[in-house]
């Protein structure tokens, strides 16, 4: 037990199996995890069996899942096959609970990241029965030394009844001083957050923990499980040249600098041939305020081109992850993990003036976006921190391929089938044909912006829409709500929003 230094904790090791055993039918269970990183990897397998065996006896068994975000096949993945849950929050992207969640066979709620610690204390889902929490290590007083990420584990760790602690030798134990944690008080009469630039630490560590809540201490040497990147394609580069075209512009208006310019990033294959642009662009000092750290960020440190970088967890490919592990003596030099609610908080992002940068599934011609479900009602994955970073960003900006399923799909439709980001909060949305910059716009005046980065096969399509419904409806907002959706009932009937022929 090298890495449980409390002596009353390291009476408390058992088995996933044997822990398992003190989560009942029925409990809520908030866990640690965020984007494939530092969620629990032995007890979702246990209890997942448990579920599975006591199914086959013919007794019932489900919790509800609370975590930071998604997490990894080995977590949400094997508890959504063992159909162990009945409620999941507040984010998720496995493929096989997004099938369980769109067949009616688990429940879940989506919501903006900022919010879910501060709703899970409220007691929105009731009482939190058991919290289990991934750490490197735990220190002769029984605190926990976060791992590759932070989370709601705090919120978690402080409302739950039965803690259960896995410590896990694979996570180096130079991630010791990465972490920043720090406590939102209670209203009324809450501070205000005191970080005033990316790089400010203002709390501990570590976490510290009623260690008598403790019930069971689980040893693990597992990886976290992020999937690898796909190489960067000719349409993400192109985005990229596009994003970078518009800071480029921002900095010929004065509204940015080469020098200290802050940014939020989403995760995946775009945001990273975005960073990868950066590498060679003339802006110095990046910083990020942002919810992962990436593998272009990773890339960005290293260059020394971002001076610092904050953030709630990792999304590392499998390669930069046992780099971060090998090298994280380095890199907590440059890299601040914090608690979710204080890297999301709206007060922070605010006062830091920065650029937010994420994906989605659709946008309509007046600039409303939809970034959770495919044709208004499938969820892919949820909103996510997306809506924290574009409501309270000084600029906020949306990428996106103009197509999907090989020209099938238009990522550009009359009026969005599902809105999270409204066009009072979306201000540039990029493709690879261009940013359309709708700020000071009227809806009407965004028209013809949003047409131009769409598939040159669709814009006769939408520009054919818009015409027709300023003709019979002559609005603040042209719509004609008989053919509002068109795009998406060709596409429910045909497989694509293509007239036939077309």
């Amino acid at each position: 037990m090298p890495r449980i230094d409390n002596a009353e904790l390291r009476g408390k090791v058992m088995s996933a199996d044997e822990a398992a055993q003190l989560i009942p039918h029925g409990a809520v269970v908030a866990t640690s995890g965020f984007t494939g990183a530092a969620y629990p990897k032995a007890l979702p397998t246990a209890i997942a069996n448990r579920a599975k065996d006591l199914h086959d006896r013919g007794e019932p068994y489900q919790i509800d899942f609370l975590t930071g975000a998604s997490t990894a096949p080995d977590c949400d993945g094997v508890l959504a096959e063992a159909d162990a849950i009945r409620l999941r929050f507040p984010y998720q992207s496995d493929p096989s609970m997004r099938q369980a969640i769109n067949e009616g066979r688990m429940g879940y709620f989506d919501t903006h990241l900022s919010h879910t610690a501060r709703q899970v204390t409220a007691g929105f889902f009731g009482k939190v029965d058991v919290a289990i929490v991934e750490a490197t290590r735990i220190d002769a007083d029984g605190n926990l030394i976060p791992s590759s990420g932070v989370g709601n584990n705090v919120e978690f760790l402080d409302a739950a009844e039965k803690i259960i602690i896995e410590v896990n030798s694979w996570q180096s134990e130079d991630l010791e001083g990465m972490a920043d944690i720090y406590r939102i008080g209670a209203a009324p009469g809450r501070q205000h957050i005191p970080i005033y630039a990316t790089g400010d630490r203002i709390g501990t560590t570590y976490i510290d923990i009623d260690v008598s809540k403790v019930v069971a201490v689980v040893e693990t040497d597992l990886p976290d499980r992020n999937a690898p990147f796909k190489p960067i394609d000719h349409v993400s580069k192109q985005i990229a040249g596009h994003f970078l075209d518009f800071l480029e512009d921002e900095v010929r208006f004065g509204r940015l600098r080469y020098d200290g310019y802050v940014m939020q990033s989403g995760v995946g294959n775009v945001p990273n041939a975005v960073m990868a642009g950066l590498l060679d662009s003339k802006f110095e000092n990046i910083q990020a305020y942002t919810e992962v750290i990436q593998d272009g960020m990773v890339d960005l440190i290293d260059a020394g081109k971002m001076s610092v970088a904050s953030a709630t967890s990792f999304s590392l490919s499998p390669e930069y992850a046992q780099k971060m592990n090998e090298e994280a003596a380095h890199y907590r030099k440059y890299i601040i993990t914090r608690p979710l609610q204080v890297s999301n908080h709206p007060e922070v992002i605010r006062r830091l003036d920065l650029i937010s940068n994420n994906g989605l599934i659709e946008a309509d011609i007046y600039g409303n976006v939809n970034s959770t479900n495919v044709s208004g009602s499938r969820i892919m994955n949820g909103i996510g921190g997306s809506g924290d970073f574009t409501r309270n960003a000084f600029t906020s900006t949306f990428i996106t391929p103009s197509v999907a399923k090989h020209g099938a799909i238009s990522a550009i439709v009359p009026f969005a089938s599902h809105i999270d980001h409204t066009e009072h909060d979306a201000m540039v949305i990029v493709s690879e044909y261009g940013y359309a910059d709708l700020r000071g716009l009227s809806p009407q005046e965004r028209v013809p912006r949003m047409i131009a980065i769409a598939h040159p096969d669709y814009r006769p399509l939408l520009q054919e829409y818009f015409d027709h419904a300023k003709a019979t409806s002559p609005q603040q907002t042209p719509h004609d709500l008989a053919r509002a959706f068109e795009f998406h009932l060709r596409l429910a009937e045909t497989g694509s929003m293509m007239p036939r022929g077309a």
